[in-house]
C-alpha cells in the first residue's frame, strides 16, 4: 500500500505540473490565430504586433509543456504495468492517434509557422498556425477520450479477465467525453485570456498606455474571458447534471451529502464527524443542489451513506467514499475561482468598451494577479475530477491499489519523486522566469513586420 500511494504521489505530482502549461497552450493558440487571421483581413500592423508577441510567449509554454507531458506517458508502464496490461487493449488506441495524428499536425505545422514568416504567403502563414490550433485541442480531445473511459467505461467486453475494446465508435461517442472536452477547451479559452489580459494591464500600469499593443490585447482578451468564462460556468452545470447520473458518489463527496435528500440543499459549509459517516453541522442553500442537478427545485440526490451500502452490494466490501476534505473542497474552489473570473472579466469588458485604462483605480491594480485564477480552478477542477473517482482507477472494473506495479520498490519510487520534484520545479522556475522577461515588447520587436507586410 506504501508502494501504491508514493506512486499516486508521483504521477499527481507530475501531472499536475503538466496540467499548468497545457490549457494555456490550447487556449492561446486560438487567440493568436485570431489575432493573425485579423492582420492578414485588415492589413493593420497592430495585428501583426500581437500575433507575433503572444505567439512567442506561447512557443515558451508549449516547449514546456512538451517536456513536462513525456513523463508522463512513460509511468503508465513503469509505475502502473498492472493498469497498462488491463486496460491496454482500450486505452492505448486513442494515445496512439494523439501522438501520430494530431501532435504530429500540431508540432509539424508549429515548426512552419515559426520559420515561415519570410517565406509563406500572409494567408498561407496564417493557415499554419490555425492548423496549429487545431492539433492542439485535437490532443487534447483524444486524450480526454482515453480519460473518459476511465471515468464512465463503454464500448467495451471482458475477456479473459479484461476489458476489451468491442466498439470504438462507442468510446468516441462516450457522454463523458461531450461534456469533459467542452468544459476543458472553454477552460483553456479562460486561461489564455487572463494570460493575455493580466500581462496587458501590468504593462499598462507600467506607462504602456499609448501602446496600441496592450491597448488592443486588453480589450480581446476582455471579451474573449467574458466568452469564455460563461462558457466554462453554462457547461460546468451540465457537467455536475452528468456527474449525478453517472457518478453519484463524486457528487455526494463534492456537497458532503451524507444522507439522501430530496429535496437536495446545496452546501456551502459542511462539517463532519471524525468517522466521516455523518455531518455534525452545515450551512446550506435549501433545494439549490436538486436544481444545479436537475433544473427543477426538486429531486434526490443519493447520499454517502447510501451509496456506500449499494456499492458493497455491487462491487464487494471495501470503502469506495474518495476523499472528502480534498474533494469537496477541490468543488468549492474551482466555483468559486469560476466566478470570480467572470466578475473581473465583465469588470474588464466595460472598461474596454469605454476605452478607459485607469493607472491608478485599485481593482484595475489587481487585475495581474488574475492570471493566477484559471490555473487555481484547473488544478482544482482536475482534483476533483481525478480523486472523486476513487479508489477506482477505472470506475467499477479496476481499483487503483490493483493498478500498480508489483515489482517497484518503495526506494525506487521515493528517489523518482524527489528527482521528478526538483527538476519540474527548475521547469516551472525557469518558465516563469522566460515569461516574464519576455512579457514586455523588446526594442528591436518592431523588426521585419514591414517586410513581411509587404
Amino acid at each position: 500500500m506504501v508502494e501504491v500511494a508514493l506512486a499516486r504521489w508521483q504521477f499527481a505530482i507530475t501531472s499536475t505540473y503538466h496540467f499548468f502549461f497545457v490549457p494555456l497552450t490550447l487556449g492561446l493558440s486560438i487567440l493568436v490565430a485570431l489575432m493573425e487571421t485579423v492582420y492578414v483581413r485588415t492589413g493593420d500592423e497592430t495585428y501583426l504586433r500581437m500575433a507575433k508577441f503572444w505567439g512567442k510567449l506561447f512557443l515558451i509554454n508549449f516547449a514546456m509543456g512538451v517536456v513536462t507531458g513525456i513523463v508522463m506517458e512513460f509511468q503508465f508502464g513503469m509505475n502502473w504495468s498492472e493498469y497498462s496490461r488491463f486496460v491496454g487493449d482500450i486505452f492505448g488506441a486513442p494515445l496512439a492517434i494523439e501522438a501520430l495524428l494530431a501532435f504530429f499536425l500540431e508540432s509539424t505545422f508549429l515548426g512552419i509557422w515559426i520559420f515561415g514568416w519570410e517565406r509563406l504567403s500572409k494567408k498561407l502563414h496564417a493557415a499554419t498556425i490555425w492548423l496549429v490550433a487545431i492539433g492542439s485541442n485535437l490532443s487534447a480531445l483524444w486524450i480526454l477520450i482515453a480519460n473518459s473511459f476511465m471515468q464512465e467505461p463503454i464500448g467495451y467486453a471482458i475477456r479473459a479477465g479484461r476489458p476489451v475494446m468491442v466498439n470504438f465508435f462507442a468510446l468516441l461517442g462516450n457522454p463523458h467525453v461531450w461534456v469533459q472536452f467542452p468544459h476543458v477547451l472553454a477552460s483553456a479559452m479562460t486561461t489564455a485570456a487572463f494570460f493575455v489580459l493580466g500581462i496587458s494591464a501590468l504593462n499598462l500600469l507600467r506607462g504602456d498606455r499609448g501602446d496600441p499593443l496592450f491597448r488592443r490585447s486588453f480589450r480581446w482578451s476582455s471579451v474573449y474571458a467574458t466568452i469564455a468564462v460563461a462558457l466554462v460556468i453554462l457547461i460546468g452545470h451540465s457537467q455536475a447534471q452528468h456527474m449525478v447520473e453517472a457518478q453519484p458518489m463524486k457528487m455526494a463527496a463534492a456537497e458532503a451529502l451524507w444522507e439522501t435528500s430530496d429535496p437536495a440543499p446545496l452546501s456551502l459549509l459542511t462539517i463532519g464527524d471524525l468517522s466521516g459517516t455523518r455531518e455534525v453541522w452545515s450551512f446550506r442553500i435549501p433545494r439549490a443542489l436538486s436544481f444545479l442537478a436537475y433544473n427543477r427545485l426538486d429531486g434526490q440526490i443519493l447520499g454517502l451513506n447510501d451509496l456506500q451500502q449499494a456499492y458493497e452490494i455491487r462491487y464487494g466490501p471495501g470503502n469506495y467514499i474518495p476523499l472528502l476534505p480534498v474533494t469537496y473542497w477541490s468543488f468549492r474552489l474551482m466555483v468559486g475561482a469560476g466566478f470570480l473570473m467572470l466578475a473581473l472579466a465583465g469588470y474588464a469588458l466595460v472598461l474596454a468598451l469605454r476605452e478607459r485604462f485607469p493607472q491608478t483605480g485599485r481593482l484595475f491594480r489587481w487585475l495581474p494577479l488574475a492570471i493566477t485564477l484559471p490555473y487555481l480552478a484547473n488544478t482544482t477542477g482536475w482534483l476533483l475530477t481525478e480523486l472523486g473517482r476513487q479508489p477506482w482507477i477505472v470506475f467499477g472494473l479496476q481499483k487503483t491499489n490493483e493498478a500498480a506495479s508489483p515489482n517497484v520498490s518503495t526506494g525506487m519510487l521515493v528517489f523518482s519523486i524527489v528527482v521528478f520534484t526538483l527538476i519540474y520545479g527548475l521547469l516551472m522556475a525557469l518558465d516563469i522566469f522566460l515569461l516574464a522577461r519576455n512579457a514586455r515588447p523588446s526594442t528591436d520587436e518592431d523588426a521585419g513586420l514591414s517586410a513581411h507586410a509587404a
